[in-house]
């Protein structure tokens, strides 16, 4: 999308904005901000062909855990976390949950959202001591609400997504319900622009 044609700011330090730049600003944002579906289904589409020598490339396993969190009866906000899951591996390598989690905050519960950020630990638990690594990682978290949850989430969902052969639903299945759920962030600063 090339807006350089666009109305701009004024400004060359920030403190020196005006109301009027920040309307212009404002406006453009609305425009941007309700192209993020698109966004997030073009880097869902970038994990296609990458399996990093897992059975199934990464798009599959997301496709895959979000598959089996629908047909267990998830709501849309479940499914689309379970979707987006690991929609940071391309850019965080190191630190893939953070990623997801800081592109669903703003429109997940917070349970939802804690679920996702803590899901490499927990999922670590089917293959940290392969790597020397301590494997009961995610037990620091035994007796808050998050630890049964994301165990949950693991057991059902991600942890059995590496299945060839399994019915997975295409990223189209997923398409509407990614759109429903960010059509209106529930938890921003920007929340006054955003409406």
């Amino acid at each position: 999308m090339d807006t350089l044609d666009h109305p701009r700011a004024t400004f060359r330090d920030m403190q020196d904005s005006t109301a009027d730049d920040w309307k212009i600003i404002g406006a453009e944002f609305r425009t941007y901000s309700a192209n993020l579906p698109d966004r997030v289904l073009a880097h869902l589409r970038l994990l296609d062909g990458d399996c990093g020598g897992f059975p199934v490339d990464r798009l599959t396993h997301s496709l895959q855990t979000a598959t089996r969190a629908y047909r267990d009866g998830k709501d849309e906000e479940y499914v689309i976390c379970a979707l987006l899951h690991d929609i940071g591996d391309t850019l965080g390598s190191y630190n893939h949950p953070d990623i997801a989690a800081a592109i669903l905050k703003p429109f997940v519960s917070p349970e939802n959202h804690a679920i996702v950020e803590k899901h490499g630990i927990f999922q670590g638990y089917y293959f940290f001591h392969h790597l020397g690594m301590n494997r009961n990682l995610r037990d620091q978290f035994a007796g808050q609400a998050i630890y049964d949850a994301t165990l949950a989430f693991c057991e059902k969902y991600d942890a059995p997504a590496f299945d060839p052969d399994y019915d997975t639903l295409p990223l189209s299945f997923f398409e509407p319900m990614l759109r429903r759920v960010m059509a209106k962030p529930k938890n921003t600063i920007y929340k006054a622009v955003s409406e």
